[in-house]
């Protein structure tokens, strides 16, 4: 089996607002190994992006944000180090790449420099060294003639190059976790597949653990081999791809899964949509979160939260009717 390299362990993440606080990630566990690609879905507001941002803890503790649970890696837990300590973590043995670019990267100095500074700051090597690890970088995730790019801006640079060069600058250090947080935001179709391939390929080269945090439910099936589904917070399906594609357990997940569109559908079909909206983090239903979207819901289900529970040896779900179906079957 594959080595463990992250575990995040009953996860919580609080925001402290002028509304009170507001807990927008509630009791997430999972584990991430060396080598795989690990999915992570749900729409937007369910809590993918401040799972990612909080293992990094990228927020505010003295202001805004209050974690909760552990995230171990290498023997330590994260979230007992200090800043200075998760300094030395970020950039070099867990890196991100976020979802935009242009916003990520800073406008005022080259895209060379951006990626010499973490390795300067890790590695502790000169400048010449920095600047020629730097080039192979650009080269490595596929930029052309790397040697002039590396004196361009990022405003000189088009969508898909600033993405390749978000991924040089997380890579350069060798990380053991690559987190892509919704890497092919606003690019167009050729050249998010041309990112996706070039995550795979680095994934492989540097057998690191990959967290790919995504809406695109063909690109987890063709990248990831194992899927975290998440709602409102909270992981409500989890299990191998072929498992949780082919025998979807919890409503949201068959809801996510029918609203992909379809080369057999009929002319005139209307695209499957999943009722109503994600609530507000102020507005968190009592029961099974996503009772008042669900079809099946049933009293007991606005009533009690149900448990994140094995139903077989690769999946894991947190539904009433999912579980009673399985001990009907056993």
């Amino acid at each position: 089996m594959a080595e463990k390299i992250l575990e995040v362990v009953n996860l919580g993440t609080r925001f402290k607002t002028e509304r009170g606080v507001l807990k927008a990630i509630d009791g997430v566990s999972f584990d991430v190994y060396r080598g795989e690609m690990l999915g992570i879905v749900g729409e937007s507001g369910c809590g993918k992006s401040v799972t990612s941002q909080s293992i990094l803890r990228l927020y505010d503790e003295k202001r805004l944000a209050v974690y909760s649970g552990e995230v171990r890696f290498e023997g330590k837990n994260l979230f007992d180090l200090s800043e200075k300590e998760m300094q030395d973590i970020r950039g070099e043995k867990i890196s991100m790449v976020f979802q935009d670019a242009l916003s990520s990267l800073n406008p005022v100095f080259t895209v060379g420099n951006q990626i010499m500074e973490s390795l300067m700051i890790h590695r502790k090597i000169s400048k010449q060294e920095a600047k020629n690890r730097a080039i192979e970088m650009l080269g490595l995730v596929g930029i052309p003639d790397p040697q002039r790019r590396f004196y361009q801006y990022p405003f000189e640079l088009s969508g898909g190059m600033r993405q390749r060069v978000m991924i040089a600058v997380a890579l350069a250090c060798s990380p053991k976790v690559l987190i892509a947080d919704e890497p092919t935001t606003a690019l167009d179709v050729t050249i998010q597949a041309q990112i996706m391939d070039l995550i795979v390929e680095m994934n492989h080269k540097f057998d690191m653990g990959v967290m790919l945090i995504t809406h695109d439910l063909a690109v987890v099936a063709e990248t990831c081999k194992r899927v975290i589904v998440m709602y409102l917070g909270q992981i409500v399906e989890e299990g191998l791809v072929n498992d949780i594609f082919d025998h979807p357990a919890h409503p949201y997940t068959t809801g996510l899964m029918d609203s992909i569109p379809k080369l057999d559908s009929k002319k005139g079909e209307r695209l499957h949509q999943i009722k109503g909206t994600v609530p507000l983090l102020n507005q968190i239903p009592t029961g099974c979160r996503f009772a008042p979207r669900c079809p099946y819901a049933t009293d007991k289900c606005h009533e009690k939260m149900p448990e994140l529970v094995q139903i077989s040896p690769t999946q894991k779900v947190r539904c009433h009717r999912a579980m009673a179906h399985t001990a009907e079957e056993f």
